[in-house]
């Protein structure tokens, strides 16, 4: 009797320790099999294909805008003297001509977008004459532009960099003294309109977001076109420099929102012939330009016309965009969010009558 408790004792004793030697590996073995647990679904479908070209494509943004621009002409006649007659336009010359005997040989009667040449002009000491030694002889003028601007861009985190064309209907207003206005006359430019052209380079970084709202803060560096208008043989110009501030609106993955202020830094000077002067020319300017982004999906909608899923699915090996969702509406890919806000809450629904 006592050999058989002993036996069962022992044998209760080594079944114990071999529970407590296999516990751990068989934890261990669960912990694992945890671990690389995934979604059944992966077991169905094949590893989507890359869209190559589309992809690529996707990395482009498009922008159109359109708006308003205030232009500040401003003229600098150092170095020139002007005389001004009644009932006739202002005339400049070399303020170091000799005015003694009464006559001019040389000047000129028109100076904006070309040079119109006077000769042998007759004055006497009633006309009025100033030279910019003793006075500071400017004139100023306003202008208005429509612009139409187009642009691409790709996007590094925050970063921008890209390109763009502007092509600006512009009307320059009168040209006033800004000393002696009430001697010297005012004079119009020879030519109603006219349309200006911009090429840039556009470099920017977004500084701040809220929610679907962002701000950011670019430039545009690049050239512009005056137009046949102008007399190319006698103007120099500069680059131009736009700096501007982006607000944006995010409507969806694919498309945006913005106003855009900014203040553009141009000039061009004007040779004057049969002298070494010249004029330079400031026409600085102010924009509220607004317009949208846009850019291509990287997937297309589905094929299925009777598809209804609203996130981003796969037929076969290839992924597809839900057919259902505009590309202007916010859309979560991961489950659609095609309506996001209850019945409930909506202005249409006044009773309350569903509640959802």
């Amino acid at each position: 009797m006592i050999v058989r408790r002993l036996e069962i004792f022992f044998y209760s004793v080594s079944l114990i320790l071999s529970l407590l030697l296999v516990a751990p590996h068989y934890t261990h073995a669960q912990v694992e099999d945890d671990d690389n647990v995934t979604i059944p679904l992966d077991h169905f479908y094949h590893k989507p294909k890359n869209r190559g070209l589309r992809t690529f494509l996707s990395k482009f943004h498009w922008s159109f805008s359109t708006g308003y621009g205030r232009t500040f002409y401003a003229q600098d006649l150092d170095g020139f003297a002007l005389l001004q007659q009644p009932d006739s336009l202002p005339f400049i010359f070399d303020r170091d001509f000799n005015t003694t005997s009464g006559n001019i040989s040389t000047g000129y009667k028109y100076w904006f977008n070309e040079v119109q040449t006077g000769n042998n002009v007759n004055f006497t000491n009633n006309d009025f004459l100033v030279s910019s030694d003793t006075a500071e002889l400017k004139f100023k003028a306003p202008g208005f532009s429509i612009p139409l601007n187009l642009s691409v861009h790709m996007e590094f985190d925050r970063y921008k960099i890209g390109g763009g064309f502007i092509f600006e209907y512009h009307r320059p207003g009168t040209f006033k003294s800004t000393v002696y206005e009430n001697d010297i006359s005012s004079y119009s430019p020879n030519f109603g309109s006219a349309f200006y052209k911009k090429y840039y380079l556009f470099l920017g970084a977004r500084v701040y977001r809220y929610y679907e709202y962002s701000l950011a803060i670019d430039a545009q560096i690049g050239a512009f076109n005056l137009s046949k208008k102008f007399d190319k043989s006698t103007l120099q110009k500069g680059v131009y420099l736009n700096i501007g501030a982006t607000i944006e609106r995010d409507m969806s993955e694919y498309f945006k929102v913005f106003v855009r202020p900014s203040f553009d830094l141009k000039s061009f000077t004007t040779k004057m012939p049969e002298t070494n002067l010249s004029i330079p020319h400031n026409m600085n300017a102010a924009y509220i330009t607004f317009g949208i982004t846009y850019r291509i999906p990287e997937l297309p909608k589905c094929f299925l016309k009777q598809c209804t899923t609203q996130i981003n699915h796969q037929h076969g090996e290839l992924e597809y965009r839900s057919r259902v969702h505009p590309f202007y509406k916010k859309q979560n890919p991961h489950y659609g969010e095609n309506y996001p806000r209850l019945f409930k809450y909506k202005k249409k629904n006044k009773n309350k009558m569903n509640p959802y």
